[in-house]
C-alpha cells in the first residue's frame, strides 16, 4: 500500500496534471481554431461587454432566467459547483501539498468548513442523480455515462471524507481518495466535465450573439439571463 501511495503522489500525480491541463488547453485551442474558421461572422461582431455580462450572470446563483425558473435546482447547481471547486482548491491538506510540490499555497479553509462542504457536495450529487431519474425531460437526455460521471465526481469527496475521519483503514481510504481524484482529473478534458473551461467560451459566444439582437420590447440585447 505504501508503494502505491508513493506512486500515486509521485509519477502518477505529475502525469495527471499534464493530461488535465494539457488536455483542456488542447481542447480549447481546437475549438477556438475551429470557431475562427467557421464563425467568421461572429468574430467580426464580437462584443466583449456582452460576453462578460453573460459569463457574470451565469456565475451567480439564480443569475440566469432558466435557473430562476427552477429555484431549487438553481441553488443546488450553484452549491454543487462552489463545493466542487472550492473545497479541493482551498483544503488545508491540499495546500500543504501545493507548498511541497510548487513552493506556494493558497488561503486555507477551516477543516470543519471543508468537512461540511464535502458533505454538501455529496448531498447535491444525490439530488442531481435522483433528478435525472425522476424528471422525464432530463431522463430522456441522460445516458449511463452521465450517471457514472456524477458518481466519479462524488468519489474523491466520499473517500476524502472517510480518510479525514480515519474510518476503518486510513491508508486504504487515502490511496482510494488520491486514485479517484486522479482518475477524475484525467477524465475531465475528454468528457462533459470539460465545460470547466469551455463554459467561458460558450457563454461568451451566446452573450455576443444575443447582445446584438432586440428583445420583445424592441430593446437592444436579447439577454440570456
Amino acid at each position: 500500500m505504501q508503494a502505491l501511495y508513493e506512486f500515486l503522489t509521485g509519477p502518477a500525480l505529475w502525469l495527471t496534471f499534464i493530461i488535465f491541463i494539457g488536455g483542456l488547453l488542447v481542447r480549447a485551442a481546437f475549438y477556438f481554431g475551429l470557431s475562427l474558421e467557421r464563425d467568421k461572422i461572429f468574430w467580426d461582431h464580437f462584443n466583449a461587454a456582452w460576453s462578460w455580462r453573460s459569463i457574470y450572470h451565469w456565475l451567480l446563483p439564480w443569475g440566469s432566467l432558466s435557473l430562476r425558473k427552477q429555484p431549487v435546482f438553481g441553488l443546488v447547481f450553484f452549491l454543487f459547483h462552489l463545493c466542487l471547486l472550492g473545497v479541493p482548491i482551498f483544503l488545508g491538506a491540499h495546500n500543504i501539498m501545493w507548498k511541497e510540490y510548487f513552493g506556494w499555497s493558497l488561503p486555507t479553509l477551516p477543516d470543519q468548513l471543508a468537512d461540511w462542504g464535502a458533505l454538501l457536495l455529496m448531498a447535491c450529487v444525490v439530488f442531481l442523480f435522483v433528478r435525472r431519474l425522476v424528471r422525464p425531460e432530463v431522463r430522456i437526455l441522460s445516458s449511463l455515462w452521465d450517471y457514472v460521471l456524477l458518481l466519479l465526481t462524488a468519489a474523491p469527496f466520499v473517500t476524502g471524507y472517510l480518510a479525514y475521519h480515519q474510518y476503518n483503514d486510513y491508508m486504504t481510504w487515502l490511496v482510494l481518495h488520491i486514485l479517484c481524484s486522479e482518475v477524475l482529473m484525467i477524465i475531465v478534458p475528454f468528457s462533459k466535465l470539460g465545460h470547466l473551461m469551455l463554459f467561458f467560451f460558450t457563454r461568451a459566444f451566446i452573450g455576443t450573439e444575443m447582445g446584438g439582437r432586440r428583445d420583445q420590447y424592441g430593446r437592444l440585447g436579447a439577454r440570456t439571463w
